[in-house]
Parts: structure tokens; sequence; C-alpha cells
């Protein structure tokens, strides 16, 4: 078992707080410490494999795309290749940032640090022994800043903050020019932009719902108003300067949204759109200056806390963090681009398609989610179950996905028609807490936490066939073999049972254990199972034998993390899933712990710890604690001084009665693994955690091209390319420039040896696989025969009195000696792609089923040319020969000379350098046309008559 797996995914949850911007058509968004990156056209999503410290407050992506800033809730900062997806440096800002906007020049970044705005260089492609360096800082508002913007010539931005008031700065020093202050607003100020690009206008809202447009005035120099400058440090009273224009409040409007308060705000300001997300879950869009409402609707119960807009302003970006949300809206035609949601609760159980393609997660809001394992989208939600869904499985016909529930309910979901068409229920009401499903998908079985029982029902019928007790405690875990019929079930009672239960049989082995047994699973081969239990041990069973093999004690491999009530490192961690690989060598589990752990089998050794996050948000991630924050009331860090800004917030939210803290408390969550699975490809594992579904798989998803950092793509540059010999880089600029000439030049210019060919595939980046599929594709499709006449051309056979319909030797020359159309060529490299690249267009054939349709068409159609001029000619060719090998043998027998010693002496025969024989079979042949010849060769000069 290969053991390089790496972060791939991170599914389940799409969106947790923090800013939400746009690329292009690319959404970008916080997930936890990580940020998902959402591709809107093609229907993609990625999680980059980068990570802060804590959850991140806000990001920024430079104007051209490279560059990507993330900060965290402490003011710790990373750049990062957007690109490639890897950490470039990173910044201590020593302070919670609430915003951070880019120059639209692309060289500033200004962050809010509570009352202070600083500006600093971006980062370029100088080595520098610091990369992020200050270049100025601003001060003037007496509250935390809450919003920046910048003027399209990146000379000027404007602020707004909690002081109720907006403020426009120069970006560095201007003579004459003095910081102008807007106030007029009776809350904070929410978010502040000018309105066109001669900054004539500017926008500002504010959190009671107002928007004021404010407007410069221009005033006579002559009797503009004094303006007398003091320096701060010594009181100097500098030159008098004269104001040229004022501010003037010009208009102030009203959302009038029933009391509800503006959390996030946008505005485009190509198409003068302004965009409103309140705390009531409705947002709105607003035609300035007339102040015209284009669109409201309401999108969730919760406040929307993120709105973007794309750049062409057609699209429109929602997040809700308290719900995880996360939509794509099109004002225009009033419909979703994008809509998700992850699990509000933890995920307590996933599974695997057969094929690989989905996976089925459980969680405790009681939604069962399907989810793609190569877009990493949530295609569809089941919300049948009203209480936690504790177990999933599909069936081996992947056509039906079986749920279990604590609300005493086993469901039968269709994945056709996306339907719940059976429900399975106990005579008594019961708490299932594990499922499973036999190898035929034709009995299902289910476990219960308060009744210790198993019960089996048939799916066609749906009957209860059987009930099986015997257990003392909640029984924890089940499963089928997948050889035979016998069923596995653990149980906290410390035993392992194991049930016939397709014999009449009714005898039930029983493995005794030392400790309470949290999960079970069986080997590919069905003859060992591996059961983990409460003290931190997998021990290994012998289902023929009836005795444990071995045992592995995994408790220190887990130990790692303190959470905050712990005085010492804990020592009761144990694995709540384990799984054993495709080839039975390896077992892999999880539990409570911020590792995965993977165990040799045959060594019973440690052979690699996945941690699963460095997200300090998390409980349980940190080795050592800092002792100065624990007091005599307990950690320091868990008393919530946030100052909340919502009147719901700042109530008490405890149960009557109810002894808490005189102090509110924070509580974080605790970092571990419910469920852990190996994928059925054999090529990935999913971890079912706290953060959600996280995928570590030894596929690179990440289609990441190394020739976008080139500048210099130019057809001359192309040319110059396949005179050097570089046929890479020249497939490569032409797929980029997409001009066809070019395309055909460059793959005329390569050589037809395989060597070749097999170098240049093994370094197309997987970006351009699909382009290159596309393009072989076409190059069939126009290998016709330009001359159909010639392809029509039937010859007559002199002396046979049969009609041989045989193309003349252009149209072979053109299917195989053509340069700029070679069959044989065209067909190497598809065979070549296709062996080198398999396993990406395997993981991928829903996503690329068109294409290779398309080139199964187009090699069919190759196909039946070519084998219609061998299959008219076969007959016509064997009876060619019988014909010659009967005349053949009667001349031998005219020939035979009976000698006087009663011999008979066979004639010997002058051999040609040809023989008959080996004429005829080169007529079959179809290389063997000459392809040079003007006038191509008729059957009777080949065959010699």
């Amino acid at each position: 078992m290969k053991l390089n797996h790496k972060f791939t995914n991170l599914m389940g949850s799409v969106y947790t707080g923090g800013n939400i911007i746009f690329d292009e058509n690319k959404l970008i968004s916080p997930v936890g410490n990580r940020v998902s990156v959402f591709d809107l056209v093609n229907n993609k999503s990625h999680t980059l494999a980068c990570e802060n410290r804590c959850d991140i407050m806000t990001i920024a992506l430079s104007p051209n795309g490279n560059l990507l800033i993330t900060i965290d809730e402490e003011g710790r900062g990373l750049l990062i290749n957007f690109k490639r997806g890897i950490i470039l440096a990173q910044n201590n800002f020593k302070k919670p940032v609430k915003n951070l906007k880019f120059s639209p020049d692309g060289k500033y970044f200004a962050i809010t640090l509570g009352k202070q705005i600083q500006v600093w260089k971006t980062p370029n492609f100088n080595r520098e022994f610091s990369p992020f360096q200050l270049h100025r800082t601003y001060t003037g508002h007496y509250e935390d800043v809450l919003h920046i913007s910048w003027s399209n010539c990146s000379e000027f931005f404007i602020t707004a903050s909690k002081d109720m008031t907006c403020r426009i700065y120069s970006l560095n020093p201007i003579e004459d020019f003095i910081p102008v202050l807007l106030s007029g607003h009776r809350d904070s100020v929410v978010g502040a932009w000018f309105g066109n690009t001669d900054m004539s206008v500017v926008y500002s809202v504010s959190k009671d719902g107002t928007l004021i447009e404010w407007r410069k005035v221009l005033l006579n120099p002559d009797f503009g108003e004094k303006y007398h400058p003091v320096k701060k440090k010594r009181g100097q009273v500098l030159p008098p300067v004269k104001k040229t224009y004022k501010w003037k409040l010009h208009a102030k409007h009203y959302f009038l949204q029933n009391h509800a308060k503006v959390v996030s705000t946008s505005f485009h300001q190509e198409s003068k759109l302004l965009t409103v997300g309140f705390n009531s879950g409705i947002f709105g869009i607003w035609e300035l200056p007339e102040f015209i409402c284009v669109h409201t609707l309401s999108i969730s119960q919760n406040k929307i806390t993120s709105v973007a807009v794309n750049p062409t302003g057609e699209w429109l970006a929602f997040g809700c963090a308290a719900l995880g949300q996360l939509l794509v809206w099109e004002w225009q035609s009033e419909s979703y681009i994008l809509k998700q949601q992850g699990h509000h609760y933890d995920i307590n159980t996933i599974s695997f398609s057969p094929d690989g393609q989905f996976i089925a997660t459980g969680a405790d809001d009681g939604k069962l989610k399907l989810w793609n394992t190569q877009s990493g989208f949530c295609f569809v939600t089941f919300n049948q179950h009203s209480a936690a869904i504790t177990g999933t499985q599909f069936t081996t016909k992947n056509s039906i996905l079986f749920s279990s529930s604590l609300d005493g309910t086993v469901r039968a979901f269709d994945l056709v028609r996306y339907r719940n068409f059976k429900t399975f229920t106990a005579p008594k009401p019961v708490q299932f807490s594990c499922l499973s499903v036999d190898p035929s998908g034709e009995v299902v079985c289910a476990g219960s936490n308060d009744t210790f029982e198993i019960f089996i029902w048939s799916v066609i019928t749906g009957n209860l066939l059987d009930i099986y007790t015997g257990h003392e405690g909640p029984v924890s875990a089940l499963q089928f073999s997948p050889t035979d019929g016998s069923l596995v079930s653990s149980s906290w009672d410390k035993t392992i049972r194991v049930w016939d239960v397709f014999s009449r049989d009714t005898n039930v082995e029983v493995f005794q254990m030392d400790s309470e047994i949290l999960s079970v699973s069986f080997r590919p081969d069905g003859a060992q199972i591996a059961c983990s239990t409460l003290e931190g041990n997998i021990s290994f069973w012998d289902i023929k034998e009836g005795k444990m093999d071995y045992y592995i004690e995994g408790k220190k491999d887990l130990i790692g993390g303190r959470t905050t009530g712990s005085l010492i490192t804990a020592k009761n961690q144990h694995f709540e899933s384990i799984t054993y690989s495709a080839d039975g060598s390896c077992i892999l589990g999880g539990g409570t712990s911020k590792y995965i752990c993977v165990y040799d089998i045959i060594s019973k050794q440690l052979l690699k710890k996945y941690q699963l996050t460095k997200n300090r948000s998390f409980d349980g991630v940190l080795d050592q604690l800092n002792s100065k924050n624990m007091t005599e009331a307990g950690d320091i860090n868990a008393i919530d001084d946030e100052d909340y800004s919502d009147l719901e917030e700042r109530m008490d939210k405890s149960l009557p009665g109810a002894k808490i803290d005189p102090s509110l408390r924070k509580t974080k969550k605790t970092i571990k693994v419910k469920s852990v699975l190996f994928s059925p490809t054999a090529r990935s594992f999913a971890c079912a955690t706290t953060q959600g579904l996280v995928v570590y798989s030894l596929d690179d998803y990440l289609l990441f091209d190394p020739f976008d950092l080139e500048i210099d793509v130019t057809p001359d540059s192309v040319l110059e390319l396949c005179k050097e010999g570089d046929f890479l880089k020249a497939i490569i600029f032409s797929f980029k420039l997409g001009e066809r000439e070019l395309q055909n030049f460059v793959f005329k210019s390569i050589p037809s040896e395989l060597s070749t060919i097999e170098l240049i595939i093994q370094g197309i980046p997987t970006k351009y696989l699909e382009k290159l599929v596309k393009y072989l594709c076409f190059l069939m499709e126009n290998n016709d025969v330009e001359d159909s006449q010639l392809k029509n051309k039937k010859l007559e056979l002199n002396g046979t009195g049969s009609n041989l319909n045989l193309t003349t030797n252009s149209a072979i020359n053109h299917y195989n000696n053509n340069n700029n159309n070679r069959i044989e060529f065209i067909l190497s490299w598809l065979t070549l792609t296709f062996k080198i690249h398999g396993r990406f267009f395997k993981d991928r054939k829903y996503e690329f089923g068109s294409v290779l349709r398309l080139c199964r068409k187009r090699i069919g159609e190759v196909y039946d040319d070519l084998s219609e001029v061998c299959d008219s000619n076969t007959y016509a060719l064997q009876y060619i020969l019988h014909a010659i090998n009967q005349k053949q043998k009667k001349k031998d027998d005219n020939e035979k000379i009976f000698l006087s010693n009663g011999k008979f002496l066979r004639e010997e025969i002058n051999e040609e350098e040809d023989t008959l024989e080996d004429k005829i079979e080169g007529a079959y042949n179809l290389n063997n046309f000459n392809a040079t010849n003007e006038n191509p060769n008729t059957m009777e000069d080949i065959l010699g008559f």
C-alpha cells in the first residue's frame, strides 16, 4: 500500500465565516482555516491545502489573480500563490483584521487594524528578507474601521467605521489635500464606495438601513474657506490652505426592511447596483443613484454575513455562516447558479459508492447528503430523518442507499429518482445505532441502542425477517462478510458475535474482549476481522479458528493535543472507526485525536500518521497549553468578552433554572474523527471529522498549468519552439492560442517515434488532456479522402469474373502516408494518452463522457472505412488463392515421372524471387500498395499475370 496520500478536498462544509470574493468565474470561500474554490462554469470545487493558524476572518485576491492573502482571527496572514496553492510568505499583523482590499493596480493592499488603517506594499518577484513592507499608517477614526474601498486610480481610498463616519485618505501625501470626514449616519457605517471614476460621488450604508449619497461641490478659489493645518508634534501653525471643494450630503434613502439591520453590502460601480444583506435573511438590489429597488428575496433564516458581486455584475454571491450556506444568484434571470449548504452539525457516518464516484454523509442534523468526489459538490439532500443519522451504506449496484437513524427508522433511497421508496421500522420504537447491507442488497440489518437487539428485514418485501438477541449492551457496529452470509456484530458488552443469517443453524459464535468494542471491520477476503476497543487497542480475530491472532496497542499513537480542561495529556484516547485497505495489508483508524494512524498488519507497526488540521480554533490541537491563561475560574480564553453588535446576540439564552457561570463563556469544538473509510478504487480515503469531510488521495486533483506563468505565448514563439525541438511547450502554447492551423503545424513537426510521443504525453498537464483528445478527434474527423471518386473506384480483375472493390493507392496513401493526417500517428497518440492518463479519465468518466464518446465515434468511423475495403476483398482473394492452388495441383500431377526403379521423381521447379502465394498475400495486405506511384498498380500487376 502506498503511503503518500495528500490532502485533496474538504467537503461537508462550504462556508464558515469571513468574506467571499469572486475571481472571474470562480468563487473563493473561507472554510475554517482553509480556502475553498468553486468553479461556477465547470461545476468543480477544491480546497487549497494551505492552512492558517485559526479560522480565517478576511481574504483578498490580487487584481491579476495570482496572489491570495488570508488573515485569521489572530491577525496572522498568509501570502498564497493562488494558482499553485502554495504558501509564499507569512506575516503577523498583531491585531485582528476585519477588512482587506488590494488596490486596483495591485501594488498595495490596505488592512484595518482597530482604529487604524495600514497600507502595505504587495510582495513582488524580487527576493527580500521580509516580503511584507509597511507603506504608511493612517489614523483619524475613534472606533474600529469596518470597511475599505479604493478609487480606480489607486491614489485614494475611503474607510467606514463604527464611529458613524467615513473618511477619504490619499495613498501618498498630496499638496493641499486634506483627509475628508463624512459624518451624518446614526449607526455604524457598514460600507462606503466611490460612485464613479472621477470620485465626485460617494455612497455610504449604515447598519440601521440608511443610504447616504455624498457629492463633491466645487468652490470659488477666490472665496473658498481657509483651513489652518497644525503640526501635532510642535503645535506650529502652517500657512492657511484654501479649500477648492467640499462634500455635501446630496440625498438620504432608507431600505425599510421591517427594522432589519444591515450586515453586509457590496457595490458594483459599472452597473451602479448596490446589494445589501440583512440579518433577517433577506437581500435586496437597488439601482443608484435613483434608488430603485430591482429585486428582493429571502434566501435564509439567519443573517447574511457576506455579499460579493462578480466583475461583470451578473452574479451575486451570499454567505450565511450560521447555517453554512453559500449561494450564487443571477439577478437578471432570477435563478440560482450555485446553491450549497454543508452539515449544520458533526458528520457521524460516511460510505463510498461501489465505483468510488460518490460519498454519502449522515450527520447529527438528520440530513443525508450525497457528494460527488470529482466535483466536490453536494447534488442531493435527503431530510426525511427526524434525528441524527448513525449509519449509511450503498448497495453493490450503486442504485440504492440505506441509512439508519436514532428516530427508529431505516430508510432506502432510490438514487435514480432521488426518493425514499421504503422505510423499515421495528415492532417497538427503538434507536438504531448502526447499519449493514449484505453484498446482494436483498437483506438489511440494524442494531439498536436501547433494546440491544439486531433487526433484519427483506429489502424486496419490506418484512421483518428476524430479531437477533444476545447482546447485553448497545450494538456499536455491524458488518456483513464480503465472501459469505455471516454477519458480525460488536457491542458495549465486550463481545463480538458472528451470526449466519442465511442458514437454519442458530448457533452463534461469541468472541470475548476485555473492553467495550466501538467498531468492527472485515478484511476484504473475509478471513479476518478487526475490532477497536475503548482501551485504544485494535484486535484481530481469525473467523474460521475463532481465536485472536494478535492486537495492536494504539493508545500511545493517538496521544497528541490537549483540551482546555485537561491538566495533563489525555490518555483515554481510542479509535472510534477502523477500516482495512483494499489489499488487506494495512488498517486505517481514527478516533478522539487529531491524528489518523495507518498500521501494517503483518509487522504490527505504525506506518504513518496524518494530522487532520492545525486549526487552533479547535480544541485538542495544541500539544502544550499556555499556563498563564489558566485561572481559578477556568481558562481565560473561554470568557467571551467580545462586543456583540446585535441585540439578539447579547440576550441570555440559558434555560430557566440552569446553573451557569455568571460570565458568558465560549466553547470550542474538539477535533476528532467519527468515521474513516477507504475508497473502492484504493486511491483515496475519507474521514468524517468535526471540521467536515476530509479526503486524502494519491492523485493530484489540482489541475495546475506550470506554463501559465509564461508571458510570451505568441505564434512566433510556437514556431521557434518547434525549430528547437521543444514540442511539449509548443503543443501547450498552441492550445492556449487556440489556432487550428498552428496546432496542425506543431503536430506535423513532431516525429512519429513512439518514444518521443510518450515523453510528450507524460509531460502534458492534465489541464490540457481534454483539448488534446478533442484535437485528435478533429484530425480523424477531417481524415476523409478529398476525391470521393477514388474511394468508390472499382477495379475489375480479368479472367476471374469477379469485381474487386479496392481503393486506389492514393486513398491508402491518404490514410497512411499523408503528413497532415496519418491515422497510425493519431491512434498512437490516443493509445499512449489513455495508457498514461487512464486513471485520470476513469476517475472523471462523468466529466469527460462526451469527449470519450466522441473519440469512440471517430475511431469507429475510421474502422468502418478501412474494414469496408478489407472485407469486400476477403472472399475474392480467398477464391483466387483456391483457384491457383487447384491449378498448381494439376500441374504437379502432370509433372510426375515414373522411374525404372519404381520410384516417383518430381521435377524441380525453378524458384523465383517471390512465389505466387507470396504475391497473393501481398495483395491481401493493404500496406504493400505503392503509395508513390501516380498510376496505381492493378490487380493483374500485383499478381504477376
